[in-house]
């Protein structure tokens, strides 16, 4: 080691700790899309995926958003908990494999943002949660963190060699 600034894919250390932070978050919403369950994702119970998106509206951190939720999101909640459910799930499987990493992490930023419009003011929530969520997923897309031990790394040299539209957007994607 020099006594100059090394980037970040310059060490296997650096770059497996990328790697492990990458897997860990793929993890987490994997884990995460578990408790919304189909078919009515707890509006029946009025639990679940159900109650915390409820959580908007009865906290509200962001009056344009609660009034989205209570007027868009809950009457039409079966559809929004089905989308919410798919984005998660790919969420956590394409961080997990190292596909598209830069894309997903930029879903990642979006989605804990929505999150955090939903639950911030909720009580028991721990603040910094929420926002940890959101630095953990610019730290993805700032480190390109499928490179390192995922298919983006694997792939992307094929990816730069190819003309082909998907060959570019998957390339910008990682």
């Amino acid at each position: 080691m020099t006594g100059s600034s090394e980037a970040a894919d310059s060490s296997t250390a650096s770059r497996a700790g990328i790697a492990v932070a990458r897997v860990g978050v793929g993890l987490m919403w994997i884990q995460n899309s578990g408790w919304k369950t189909p078919p009515d994702f707890g509006e029946d119970r009025d639990e679940g995926l159900y109650e915390s998106t409820r959580l908007a509206v009865e906290h509200e951190v962001f009056a344009p958003w609660a009034w989205l939720v209570e007027h868009v999101v809950l009457p039409n909640f079966t559809f929004f908990g089905w989308a919410t459910l798919l984005v998660e799930a790919s969420l956590g499987a394409f961080l997990l494999v190292g596909l598209a990493t830069r894309f997903w992490a930029l879903v990642g930023v979006g989605q804990s943002l929505l999150i955090t419009l939903s639950v911030l003011n909720a009580p028991g929530e721990w603040h910094w949660a929420r926002f940890l969520m959101v630095l953990v997923h610019v730290l993805l897309f700032a480190t390109a963190a499928g490179r390192f031990y995922g298919l983006d790394g694997v792939w992307r040299p094929l990816w730069q060699r190819s003309s082909a539209p998907a060959a570019r957007l998957l390339l910008r994607a990682s």
